[in-house]
């Protein structure tokens, strides 16, 4: 292994216990160069460098699946963009069925293309708004994980994501500093759509300052009227 974006990234996920096989590692390596291509001419990502996408995009997202506890059956991937969190762990779990989420249709070719080359199965790419899946009786209350990775404040990401989830399910965001007071002020948020806080963890990467993973376990369904409709929830938040 002389790559040293590809040592970091086996060495950081083996250190986590989660280790990666050389078919793996290859699959991200594929991920990383699919990544760059389309990103020259499709705006997917500001960090360009192998290492940067490393540790701020596979690292960050394999991250998560050190607090989930089991591993889930089914995770939503809401605003996925290039792919992260949903992909990575994908890649570290195969038997996972994995949706991926996205309103920009050019995003989601992105996605459906590197689904392809990367020979995965068992992932769907859907190009639609969050306030129309949860009403869609084919997604509500059918996953066990939801994710979300810099879409909104998280006020509006747990109007978006508790409906999605089955009872007991959990909703992880990711988020920076203001993770704490992001949690503060959600807490009307929390009550209304059936949600409670599990913890709030902190997600150290190399080189990178700390990053908090909050963590939502859905306890009581969520009342029918949520999500509200298409742009309600970010611009009167609960």
């Amino acid at each position: 292994m002389c790559d040293p974006a590809e040592a970091l990234l086996a060495t950081t996920a083996a250190a986590w216990g989660l280790p990666l096989n050389a078919a793996q590692l290859a699959q991200f390596q594929r991920y990383a160069d699919e990544l760059a291509a389309w990103n020259a001419h499709t705006n997917l990502t500001a960090i360009t460098d192998r290492e940067g996408v490393t540790v701020r995009h596979f690292l960050d997202s394999l991250a998560l699946a050190r607090y989930w506890g089991a591993v889930p059956d089914t995770l939503l991937d809401l605003g996925s963009g290039a792919g992260f969190p949903g992909l990575p762990l994908k890649l570290l779990y195969p038997s996972l069925a994995l949706t991926l989420v996205d309103s920009v249709g050019k995003k989601t070719a992105f996605l459906t293309h590197l689904t392809t080359q990367l020979g995965l199965t068992g992932v769907r790419v859907r190009t639609d708004r969050a306030e129309v899946l949860g009403h869609d009786p084919s997604e509500r209350e059918q996953y066990a994980v939801v994710t979300a990775r810099a879409v909104a404040d998280l006020r509006v990401l747990v109007e978006y994501g508790l409906p999605l989830l089955r009872l007991g399910g959990c909703l992880l965001a990711p988020k920076g500093v203001a993770a704490h007071a992001e949690v503060a002020a959600a807490t009307r948020a929390l009550k209304l759509l059936g949600g409670a806080l599990e913890t709030v963890a902190t997600i150290t990467l190399p080189e990178v300052a700390p990053r908090f993973l909050v963590v939502i376990r859905k306890i009581a369904p969520t009342d029918r009227r949520y999500p509200r409709p298409v742009g309600v929830p970010a611009h009167k938040p609960l």
